[in-house]
């Protein structure tokens, strides 16, 4: 479960795997159990640091947290150095800055599948269905031009590391740019990162609002997807932003995936 840290496991960000064959319950000791769990719970915010907790608990099925495994990228004290947990519906890391330019230390996957797999439109239980729902809040914003820009037909696959790939463009990417917005409207999308980031402890937040701001936020771009809406309500459940060096894709069909992927540079 140690590696180098240039192993290429340490980027690998994928909905359900797990980074070495030894799961946390078999292979630690309760004390490392414990220590392991303390560590995902301080990533978080302190105000959903348990309800992330009781979500991959939830989706990992019986073995709850303890399903999950971890591995352990260069030696601390000595250079750099990351923990990454993976398992289904979670991946994290931790990496003390070690990664310059890189928010939470690299790509990290998070989602929900609340009381099945095949949610209803308004995914009731859902931790983070509240992401969908502030993003919406735009789209509602958008008079008919704007809202021609933004509303796609077809979402990006998943196809695990590659679902994040960076293009490093600042035009011509799905959706409406930034720079299209009002001002009233720019100051909404700012607001629904913040939320989109509150999951998360501060320090993990701040880096990345820094690294996003620091590439244009004109330069992002926001699409919502019809079709995969769950029940044709017209609350779109798959939506993006992306940017030159970031990429966050919710896609809530049938339940709850997101990919995040920040940097300095593409």
């Amino acid at each position: 479960m140690v590696f180098p840290f240039d192993h290429p496991l340490r980027s690998k960000v994928d909905n359900n795997w797990h980074i070495t064959k030894q799961k946390v319950a078999d292979f630690f000791t309760p004390d490392q159990q414990a220590m392991i769990r303390e560590i995902f719970l301080k990533m978080h915010s302190p105000e959903y640091a348990e309800r992330v907790m009781k979500q991959v608990e939830h989706d990992a099925g019986k073995g709850g947290f303890g399903a999950s495994a971890v591995a352990l990228f260069g030696e601390p004290g000595v250079g750099k150095f990351e923990f990454v947990l993976s398992g289904r519906h979670v991946t994290r890391r931790c990496d003390g800055d070690s990664v310059e330019g890189a928010a939470f230390g690299g790509p990290i996957f998070y989602g929900h599948a609340a009381l099945s797999d095949e949610e209803a439109p308004d995914h009731p239980g859902n931790i983070y269905w509240y992401q969908a729902l502030r993003a919406n809040e735009v789209f509602k914003m958008l008079d008919g031009k704007q809202r021609d820009m933004a509303l796609l037909g077809d979402a990006r696959g998943e196809h695990g590391t590659e679902t994040v790939a960076l293009t490093g463009k600042k035009s011509g990417l799905p959706g409406i740019p930034v720079s299209e917005l009002t001002r009233d409207q720019k100051e909404h999308v700012h607001k629904v990162m913040a939320d989109l980031l509150a999951p998360f402890r501060k320090q993990d937040a701040d880096e990345a609002m820094k690294l996003v701001k620091a590439n244009g936020f004109d330069n992002l771009h926001m699409a919502f997807y019809k079709n995969q809406d769950i029940g044709k309500d017209g609350v779109w459940d798959v939506w993006q932003i992306e940017g030159p060096a970031m990429v966050w894709y919710f896609r809530g069909e049938p339940h709850v995936h997101t990919w995040v992927h920040i940097r300095q540079h593409a």
